[in-house]
Parts: C-alpha cells; structure tokens; sequence
C-alpha cells in the first residue's frame, strides 16, 4: 500500500491533534487532505466519524488488505482435510440418541424457569426489497400484513403466555436502524412485550478501505464510509452494552440467537433447548438438510473434533456438490442463524480480543474522490470487513447439532421481487403452508387458493388452535387460537 507522506500534509489546525495524529501514524493523509475543503457541518460529522474509530483495529484491517492481492477477495479457502458432516439430532425422531419427549421436556423446564433469554439481530435495512427502513418493519404477513418484528416478537409473547415467565429480549440494531427502530417499537408497544423485558443494542460499524491504498473511503464529503460489522458484531456489542450482565441478573444461562428476516424461526423450540441443555453444550445451532449444492446456506462442518460452518461461497464446488452413498450431499447440514449459546460461554468469549477473526469481501463502494465528487465504481474497489457469530462454534467445549425441517423453521428473506428464491413472495407462501399444515393436522380444511395465517402471540402450534374439528375456512383469515 502507498500513501501520500505525511510531511506533505501539515495537520489542520481546527482537527483535534490527537485524532490529526492518529491519521497521520495509521496513513490516512487523503482524509488530512481533504479536511481543509469541508465546510463546517462536514468536518464536524467526520470528526465524529473519526471519534468512533478503532485504532488499533484499523491496524490490523490495513494489515490485512496488505496482505492481500488488491481485488483478491482475502478469506482464503478453508481447508477441508478430513471434513465430514457432524452428527445431528433430528428434531422429532424418535431414533436419536436423545429421546425428543426427554429433550422437549427439559426445555420446557428451562423456559417455565425463566433461564433462557434472546438475542434479535435485527441490524440490516430493507432497501434491496424497496423498503425504506429497517428490514424488521418490512410487512410480511399474507394476511395481516404484519412486520417481522411483530410476528417474531409475537411468539416470544405465546412463549411467556404458555411458559408463564417472559424471556428477557436484546434487539440488535446498527447505526442504520436504532432509531427507526426504536421508534417502531415504542409506537407499537414492543409488539406485546413488556418493555422491561426488552432492550435495544447498537452493533458497531467499520470503515470500508480502499483496496489499493489502504485508506479509509468517505461515503459523503463529511462522512466515513462505514458498515454493520456483521452478526459476530453481536458479542462485543452485548457486552459493551452491559446486556450479558443484564441477562446474568434476569437469571439467564442460556441464550439463543435469531436472524429478523427468518419469521418461521424456532430459537425457543423446548425441544431444540432440551438437545442444548441435555448435551451440556456451549453452543448448539439448527440446520436444515441441504439437498442441492447451489443452496445459499453455509455448511456446519467437523474436523478433528472441532465443528465450524464454511459459507457456502467458500466451499469448493466439488466439495459442495459430493455426495454420500445413500444420495445425501456430504456436508449437508445447511446452517440457518439459529443458535443456542450457554452465557458463560459468551462471557468467556467476550473477554477475548481475538474470539472472532474479520473477514474481508471486496466490493464496489461509492466514494467521494479528492475532489469532493461522489464515484460510483463498475466494480469492486475496496474492502468491507465483518465478524461472523459462528466463528465462535471452534471455541465451544462442547457442541450439539439439531436438523429442523426447513418448512417449519426456515423461510428467510433475502432477495428482491423477480428472484429466484427467498423473496416476500416465498416467505408468505412458506407461512401459508406452515398455517396449513397445523390446521390440517387439527382436522381443519382451507379452502385451495386461500391465504391463512397463524396469530404468533396466540399460536405457537398445534396445540393452540382451538377451531372445531371440521371447520372449513372459505376466506383470507388470521387464526388466534
């Protein structure tokens, strides 16, 4: 990396030494350059920028662009010397090693203890599905047209109802979305929880570098070009918050993880936390079986004793497309975000500077050039670093797999109209055919090409719907119990 000498650029007299310091030792001298051309409000946002920076961080980012071809995407090819599919139990199947009634049992147990608490990471915004807003407001209800927030917030309010103790929420936003967030939720009034039992947590955000240079990129003329740190951002960030402490003192010991654009999500399914606690692991997570290699999902993997995920982007096709001889692709377990962790597991990690490594993606990054005109690149330009909260999986003495059916528990929303998969389109499908299949199994008929839709808070399965054998819905309805 080359950048300008910093004798050449004097630091400006109205930037604070210190910070004027700092960019001079970390080689930032395009952003000392530029301060003089800024109008007031322009240097006194990026000041603030600059404030929230981590300098020592920003080291070991730039060591790690330096270290890489520049347009080279910098994770390396994991290394899949003797990898196989771990175990799973199979959420139901009376074949596991632990029997699905035990495990439901002691998971119920915990809940109806008031042990267990949750994390929502909830920091991506809506805007590749035309919504103006974090993506947890996007409405997706088929019929209700309810948000995601509500209808996951909603089965946290059926498991108090049903476990009779609340299970004490963190949300997880970014800079992006905590305040419309906060707002949604204050004006919908948490979605049925009790706003004791709900807090609100910002993940970090982290400079964009310009992969040649090393420099950070401003997004607008007074302002850094900055994003999410990933959902591995969610342990610092719990702890900085003093949410891991709060979870202590509400008597958490175990707490699970959750994506906002899963609404068909089972982190608080008893039986998933009976698998978690009967185990005795420090981190259990839900996969779903994976049936063909182009599959958007990364593989829960083992090697040597220790279980990882690999993305699905990282793992060679031939590898990804392999197969076992009963058919099954040989790394199957497709991992979907849904986590149970022990919280003295987390507190551990959290002590740890280096408990999740970055990862790098090189990506196009609009910039403002010295000029102080915005740049649109044709392609990939800089390098936008993450943590992944899996990463922690190496880490855990001990670890517990459990497979769900993808149709009961995975129905994410990832993609805009038109695409193949994943859009709001599926997801309202998948939760019409969830609906369905609980009704039916409750002697219930609804009619062909009718959207039906399950009540979260008043519904968490089958054992909810109280509709007389043999009713018929003819119409769009919502099903309250």
């Amino acid at each position: 990396m080359t950048s300008v000498p910093s004798s050449i650029v004097p630091p400006p007299a109205d930037l604070d030494p210190a910070v004027a310091a700092r960019l001079t030792a970390a080689g930032q001298t395009a952003l000392l350059a530029a301060w003089p051309g800024l109008p007031a409000a322009g240097r006194a946002t990026l000041a603030a920028d600059l404030a929230d920076v981590d300098w020592t961080l920003l080291a070991e980012m730039r060591r790690l662009v330096g270290g890489r071809a520049a347009g080279a995407v910098a994770d390396a090819a994991p290394d899949m010397t003797g990898a196989v599919t771990p175990p799973c139990l199979v959420l139901g199947d009376a074949g596991n090693a632990i029997a699905p009634d035990a495990a439901a049992r002691r998971g119920a147990a915990a809940l109806g203890d008031g042990l267990v608490g949750a994390v929502l990471v909830a920091g991506g915004q809506g805007s590749r599905l035309g919504h103006d807003g974090p993506k947890g407001c996007f409405s997706i209800g088929p019929v209700s047209g309810a948000s995601l927030f509500r209808l996951l917030l909603g089965k946290l309010a059926a498991v108090r109802r049903r476990h009779g103790r609340p299970v004490p929420l963190a949300i997880m936003t970014s800079a992006a979305t905590e305040a419309a967030t906060r707002e949604y939720l204050a004006r919908e009034s948490c979605c049925g929880l009790d706003p004791d039992d709900v807090r609100i947590f910002r993940q970090a955000s982290l400079p964009a570098l310009d992969a040649a240079t090393g420099e950070m990129l401003r997004d607008e003329p007074g302002r850094l070009a900055l994003a999410p740190d990933g959902h591995g951002g969610m342990l610092t960030a719990l702890a900085a918050a003093g949410l891991l402490d709060w979870f202590a003192r509400r008597g958490v010991e175990q707490v699970v993880s959750f994506q906002v654009d899963n609404p068909l999500a089972l982190p608080l399914h008893p039986e998933f936390l009976g698998y978690h606690l009967l185990t005795a692991a420090e981190f259990s997570t839900q996969v779903v079986l994976k049936r063909e290699p182009g599959e958007r999902v990364g593989a829960v993997i083992e090697s040597g004793g220790v279980h990882r995920v690999v993305e699905y982007s990282d793992l060679a096709p031939d590898l990804a497309a392999a197969r076992l001889p009963d058919g099954r692709l040989r790394f199957h377990a497709g991992s979907i975000a849904v986590h149970a962790f022990a919280r003295s597991f987390l507190d551990r990690a959290a002590a740890t500077t280096d408990s999740l490594p970055l990862h790098l993606a090189f990506k196009a990054v609009p910039f403002v050039d010295a000029a102080g005109v915005r740049q649109v690149p044709a392609g990939p330009n800089a390098i936008k670093f993450e943590r992944f909260i899996f990463d922690l999986m190496p880490l855990a003495r001990r670890v517990c797999v459990v497979q769900i059916e993808a149709a009961d528990g995975f129905a994410p929303l990832k993609n805009a109209p038109g695409a193949a998969a994943d859009t709001a389109d599926h997801v309202r499908a998948a939760l019409v055919a969830h609906a369905r299949r609980l009704l039916a199994f409750r002697g219930i008929t609804v009619a062909d090409d009718v959207p039906v839709e399950l009540d979260p808070a008043l519904v968490l399965d089958a054992r909810d719907i109280h509709l007389p054998l043999g009713t018929r819905i003819d119409r769009p309805t919502v099903v309250g119990g």
